[in-house]
């Protein structure tokens, strides 16, 4: 008899404990994560007063939450933003130096590298991608090996009826929705929990000036025309099977625009009364509406974390000279654009909305950088970060719930597409570089074709000089110096975050810190 009473009270505390882990699970806040694509920190009227394009649900998120004026993503270009956000990581440390990868690279994170999804799943939550991963997953292909996979010329055979591998499942995400690359890089193919949801029987092109993809395989469910409001489904149907669970979910939703191809579909043709690029914006902040929406009428907004930025300044496929004429600017005050390691190439709005917790109708100016999302939601969640993890991450959940007022990161780490680098300490920015490492003059061609005489360093203070106008490396470089010194340090050390040192990869001629580390 007193032993069927032990295990009965052995279980009863187990029921109990169980009980106890999944109140505290449902309290924890669900999470969602919208990535823009290409969206200029001056596109939203939030951020930019003197804009001409409507963002009304943007703005209304921004009212509710807190919104950051001094963002930045960790580079000016897709593939390595994306690579920060998910592993906490500055993009340079992987084996991608510059550039981005294209829809038939391998993957560029490694199997052994934590990401933000595997974390949360140890916090007891249900993780879903659906968008454009952009990060590489291995195609089955039938292709030479001396094949260049990263280039965005090259169209390998692929067979399309099996799964893929070291894809969103591989990387900690229980269901997952989406494609390889970007809207115009082929294949366009919708893959679902590793699986081509079709095998493409038809390749397309366009070459219309603002709807360019290139040629590829293009199975008969995508559409390009369609996708952003496909995927936008695919996120309403994955908040609308959640919302109830017990267990809370994280939700990564990086979307395609408005990037090239720039494709509004009819609703909103002619409403920004901009082009064709501000429609697709319009379209961009509908699909906030719907998402916020989709919580309200779950009942689960009030304890939802979410969050909204861009993967990098505006591209010049939005057509400045065009919007200009109607006096709206994508880059807001700011020099440069997408690509660039001017403060317009990685300088994006950022709103976070958290009802039950966060501050409301609240802007901050302290500087953070999207590589700050993993140490973020490890705070939130209780979970304790090993010297391996998210080496470049802190958190902004001090800021966002208003317990501190203070910055959080001394350096933040910027880099261009070429692999240019700059390196910010307060009002101050160094950047190592003679122009932009990008796409605005002079570019790294033009300074070598017109044999420009600039300077191999740039400093500019922003608080003086938000534009970047006026180089003082020659008036102050002690200031230069010590920045230096300080990017140096976070390269070869393997992080910027206190921890014990850590590895980069692909250190072996790695030309771009040669005339740092020298």
């Amino acid at each position: 008899m007193k032993h069927i009473l032990l295990i009965l009270f052995a279980f009863l505390v187990t029921v109990l404990q169980s009980n106890a882990q999944t109140k505290e699970e449902a309290q924890k806040p669900n999470i969602i994560y919208i990535l823009a694509d290409d969206l200029g920190y001056g596109d939203l009227r939030c951020f930019n007063p003197n804009g001409k394009i409507p963002t009304p649900n943007l703005d209304e998120m921004a009212s509710n939450g807190m919104k950051f004026t001094d963002a930045h993503t960790s580079s000016a270009v897709c593939t390595p933003t994306r690579y920060g956000i998910m592993t906490g990581r500055y993009n340079w440390r992987s084996s991608l130096k510059s550039s981005v990868l294209s829809g038939y690279s391998r993957s560029l994170i490694d199997q052994d590298r934590t990401t933000i999804a595997e974390m949360l799943k140890t916090q007891g939550y249900h993780t879903a991608f659906v968008g454009k991963w952009h990060m590489g997953w291995d195609w089955s292909l039938q292709e030479d090996k001396a094949v260049n996979l990263n280039s965005l010329n090259v169209v390998p055979e692929v067979d399309f009826s099996v799964p893929i591998k070291n894809g969103p499942a591989t990387h900690g995400f229980d269901y997952s929705f989406g494609f390889c690359g970007s809207l115009d890089m082929a294949p366009y193919v919708y893959v679902e929990n590793d699986m081509p949801t079709m095998v493409p029987t038809k390749s397309t092109i366009s070459v219309d000036e603002k709807g360019i993809w290139r040629k590829g395989p293009t199975s008969d469910d995508f559409v390009h025309a369609n996708v952003l409001q496909d995927l936008t489904d695919k996120a309403v149907d994955y908040i609308n099977q959640h919302a109830k669970k017990e267990s809370p979910f994280f939700l990564y939703f990086p979307l395609p625009a408005p990037h090239t191809p720039i494709l509004p579909t009819t609703e909103f043709l002619g409403k920004s009364n901009t082009n064709m690029y501000g429609d697709f914006v319009m379209q961009v902040d509908d699909v906030v509406r719907q998402i916020r929406a989709t919580l309200k009428s779950q009942g689960i907004s009030e304890n939802t974390l979410l969050v909204f930025t861009s993967d990098n300044g505006c591209s010049p496929k939005a057509d400045f000279e065009e919007l200009a004429k109607v006096d709206h600017d994508p880059s807001y005050t700011f020099r440069g654009t997408k690509a660039d390691i001017f403060e317009g190439g990685h300088r994006v709005p950022f709103i976070v909305e958290w009802p039950a917790k966060g501050v409301k109708n609240s802007s901050s100016e302290k500087t953070i950088c999207t590589t700050d999302f993993f140490a973020t939601c490890a705070e939130l969640t209780g979970y304790a970060t090993k010297d391996t993890e998210a080496e470049d991450s802190y958190s902004m959940l001090p800021l966002i719930v208003g317990e501190r007022d203070e910055e959080i990161r001394e350096y933040t780490v910027h880099h261009s597409i070429n692999g240019s680098f700059a390196i910010r300490k307060g009002d101050w920015k160094l950047s190592v570089c003679k122009g932009s490492g990008g796409w605005s003059y002079p570019r790294p061609q033009d300074i070598k074709q017109e044999n420009l005489d600039l300077p191999d360093m740039q400093l500019y203070n922003l608080k003086e000089d938000i534009g970047e106008t006026n180089n003082l490396v020659a008036a102050h470089p002690e200031v230069a110096a010590e920045l230096k010194s300080a990017l140096k340090r976070i390269i070869l050390e393997g992080r910027s975050t206190p921890g014990s040192k850590q590895e980069n990869e692909g250190m072996e001629g790695w030309k771009q810190v040669k005339q740092i580390i020298d």
